[in-house]
Order: C-alpha cells, then structure tokens, then sequence
C-alpha cells in the first residue's frame, strides 16, 4: 500500500511540476482537454463511416500529443534531469523511513536453531553473575581502551529481559564451549550519557541520545576476564579469538555483532527490535 502511494505521489508531483514550469504543457493539456469534448460531442451523431473518420483524427491528435511530449522532454531535458530526483528522492526516503521492515537496522534475526536456545525459550531462566568490584573496571588498561567506563551502568536489571536472557546465554556458552569467562562493561545507558560519550569524538561513539540501542537496555559491551582482570584490547591474541568466537555465538543467537560494521567495536552486541527506534 505504501509502494503505491507512494508511486501516486510521484505521478501527481511530477505532472503538477511539468504543468508549473513548462508552458508548452499547460498549453498541450487544454488543447488536448479542447479536441476531447469536441469528440465527445459528435460521437452520439456519428455513425460507422463518421467513427471510422473520428477514429482517424483521434489517431492524428494521439501522435501530435505524442510529439509535442518528446519535444517537450528534449527541449527541457536539462530541468529534467534536475527535477526528476528532485521529486523522486525525497518521496523513495519517506518511503524507505515510513516503514521500519525496510530497513535492516530495525530487525533482529529470528531464526534460532540451537538446542540451547530453544530451552531457553521453553522456559529455562538464567541468573546474572555476581557483580565485579568498581576497581576491575579502574585499571590503567582499562582507562586506555575504555575512559569513562567506571561510571557505566552494568545494571542487568535494566536490560531488555529478551535481550539479557540471550547475553547471558552467550556468557555461558562462551565459559562452557570456549573457556572464556565474560563481563558486562556497560550495558544501559542514558541519553545524557550517550551525548557525552559522543561528544569525546567519533572514536568513542558516532551515535547521539537515542540513536543506540543502550538507551533501550537492548545493547551490551563486554569483554573478557582473565585471573580476575579485564583484557579489553584486541592486540591481545586470546582476546582476539574469544571475540571472534563471541561473535559467532551472539549471532547464533540472533543478535548483531558490532565486529562486523565498518567501525569495528568487538565487544558490542545488540538485539535489534522491529519499531523500538524510530530514526
């Protein structure tokens, strides 16, 4: 339905447009609207012989019109060729952004073949780990990869409980499958928090207040634990494996994995829902 309206909204807007600008149009549309009642009204006087001759001259009129367009269109081929996207682009955008299943940043993968997630499906709930002490999160490797982590929110009660049943359940295949233990960095984040992390530079974050899906508990950085300490950065080569391996187990998992996307961010997963951001 929305194709349609939309594909009627370019109709209308070009015809209008042609009609605006170029005279000639507005002169063929009455002289066109002129021959069609002088038509109309012999066709109830005429007979075979007089048909056949309307016909003809119907035929003749059809051909000049059609002359008249494709002169028209060489002649103006330049506004054309300026108007035609101008008109085009903005109604295919409202288009594409009037319907969230047209845009792949809305949905989340549905498919979830794993056995494992079908028992969690079917009821089972897992429980959050025991929350790590603030200096885990205050070392010198910590501050250098992550600044501004320590007053990060890795309250589990504020995730989505779709979404947080489905990270921990990374978790555990990741300990269980894997040998790597996780934590959650930051988890919920508010909109202030989200503008002033974008405000320390696209290094940090490209996205403003609601333009993540942290603001909606449906986002989640984590990173790895090893003797009790965070290894964050990826120049270490097990923590690199194990975010390759997380990867793999989150998109198992139907969410989405931020080490794919062109600014990569390894540690961050997300479950998008259809309609929760509306950009």
């Amino acid at each position: 339905m929305l194709i349609f309206i939309a594909l009627l909204y370019v109709c209308l807007a070009s015809g209008l447009a042609w009609l605006v600008l170029f005279p000639s149009g507005r002169s063929l549309v009455a002289r066109g609207m002129h021959i069609v009642r002088g038509l109309a009204g012999r066709a109830g006087g005429l007979r075979h012989a007089g048909a056949r001759a309307a016909g003809a001259v119907y035929d003749g009129v059809t051909l000049s019109l059609r002359e008249r367009v494709l002169q028209g269109v060489r002649r103006h081929r330049v506004l054309l060729a300026i108007g035609a996207p101008a008109v085009l682009i903005p109604s295919l955008l409202a288009l594409a952004l009037s319907n969230p299943a047209m845009l792949p940043v809305y949905e989340g993968n549905a498919a979830l073949p794993d056995a494992q997630v079908a028992a969690l499906l079917a009821g089972e709930q897992l429980v959050p780990p025991v929350a790590l002490p603030p200096s885990v999160f205050t070392t010198a490797e910590v501050e250098l990869v992550r600044p501004m982590l320590v007053t990060a929110s890795r309250n589990w009660g504020l995730l989505h409980p779709d979404f947080s049943q489905r990270l921990l359940l990374a978790f555990k295949i990741m300990k269980e499958q894997h040998g790597y233990e996780m934590a959650l960095l930051e988890g919920y984040r508010s909109p202030a928090r989200q503008d002033e992390l974008a405000a320390a530079g696209g290094h940090v974050t490209n996205a403003r207040a609601f333009q993540s899906w942290h603001q909606y508990g449906l986002a989640a950085d984590c990173a790895f634990l090893r003797d009790g300490k965070l290894v964050i950065t990826e120049k270490d080569p097990w923590a690199m494996r194990g975010y390759q391996l997380y990867g793999q187990v989150a998109e198992s998992l139907g969410l989405t994995w931020g080490g794919r996307w062109k600014m990569m961010d390894l540690g961050h997963i997300e479950l998008r829902m259809r309609g929760v951001m509306q950009r």
